[in-house]
């Protein structure tokens, strides 16, 4: 297991992380998994054993049953782990129990710290854009939670590359904790954070941790062209994240997938893990499984290298023609490229 820099900190963070969507698998949460407390410690054994160091949540996850298995399953082990959760979500009925307004978040965190039987919360995530509220009014109200002690570092979830820029400004400007990461999706599946996200998070030296970089299942193998996918697999249920937009170019990567594991003696998702702990800006990967061997199978990626030749045939299988003004940079300003403009241009030159 490698360990990478969270962003501009001091904090160093396992290439994978455990993610613990299934933990509870209540509500909408049912077809990523159900694992009670005792699958859970089963899957942080399995984690540690892997070296993994880094647990992700959120409060929305099963309302809240996922972080409190987090934390009995940690039990007294706690101080040996870092813990990311998420705030943003409705936890309640109010018009005040979702946002990022100072009055849902303070309660947001308090009532995490509750559930997950800790003192702090390593990584506080803002969970999704909250377009009504003033950043300055978020951004003040996570410092505080910094300077009290119950957050140690800060990040944002599925923010637009002008939306975390933005905020990364006005914490500058007003003297605020700023965000060390932030998670997004990103898989072979959808390379479309490329354009603008991961070159600003590599400009402003934000770290990136990866959300669904199987792509919600669709790229571990099951899925295939003209093949029925097993019982129970979660895009069969009304499960639509990521969707799909181009089945035959999905597909076609699935296969290249499929035959670089099979040159390497693993699976399809172990390539698609491995293409994006490979690429440009990305601190970790978040896996979550239902099973222990789809977990070890999972974190077995971390010791699969792909040569320059894998990453070029899964680069041009998934990629996309570059937007503008990405071809017009490429065509004129290749002598002047920074290392956030060639995360996305280097392999169109």
């Amino acid at each position: 297991m490698q360990y990478r820099q969270l962003g501009r900190t001091g904090l160093r963070v396992s290439t994978f992380t455990l993610g613990t969507m299934g933990f509870g698998g209540t509500g909408w949460a049912t077809p990523v998994g159900n694992l009670d407390v005792e699958a859970a410690k089963q899957e942080i054994a399995i984690a540690r054993d892997a070296g993994v160091n880094l647990i992700d949540t959120a409060d929305v996850y099963s309302a809240g049953l996922s972080e409190e298995i987090v934390g009995q399953a940690l039990g007294s082990s706690r101080e040996d782990w870092l813990i990311a959760t998420k705030a943003r979500m409705p936890m309640g009925d109010s018009p005040n129990d979702a946002g990022l307004s100072r009055h849902h978040l303070i309660r947001a965190a308090e009532a995490s710290l509750r559930r997950l039987g800790t003192d702090y919360i390593d990584l506080y995530q803002v969970h999704e854009w909250d377009g009504h509220t003033p950043l300055e009014e978020t951004l003040t109200a996570l410092d505080d939670l910094v300077r009290s002690g119950k957050v140690r570092y800060v990040g944002c979830s599925n923010y637009a590359a002008w939306q975390m820029v933005k905020a990364l400004g006005v914490s500058a400007l007003k003297n605020l904790e700023r965000f060390a990461s932030t998670q997004i999706y990103y898989s072979l599946h959808s390379r479309h954070v490329e354009a603008e996200i991961v070159p600003a998070c590599i400009d402003q030296g934000v770290g990136i941790l990866v959300w669904s970089p199987i792509a919600g299942g669709l790229l571990s193998g099951k899925y295939r062209r003209g093949v029925q996918a097993p019982a129970g697999s979660r895009h069969l249920s009304e499960w639509s994240e990521p969707p799909v937009h181009d089945e035959d170019k999905l597909y076609d990567t699935i296969e290249l997938a499929v035959n670089i594991g099979e040159s390497h003696g693993v699976s399809a998702a172990q390539v698609a893990l491995a293409y994006i702990v490979q690429k440009p800006g990305v601190t970790s990967v978040i896996v979550g499984a239902r099973t222990n061997d789809q977990l070890r199978d999972n974190l077995a990626a971390a010791d699969l290298v792909l040569t320059e030749d894998e990453v070029k045939a899964l680069d041009d299988v998934s990629g996309e023609p570059l937007r503008y003004p990405f071809w017009h940079q490429a065509n004129t300003s290749s002598d002047r490229l920074s290392p956030a403009d060639l995360s996305q241009i280097a392999r169109h030159l």
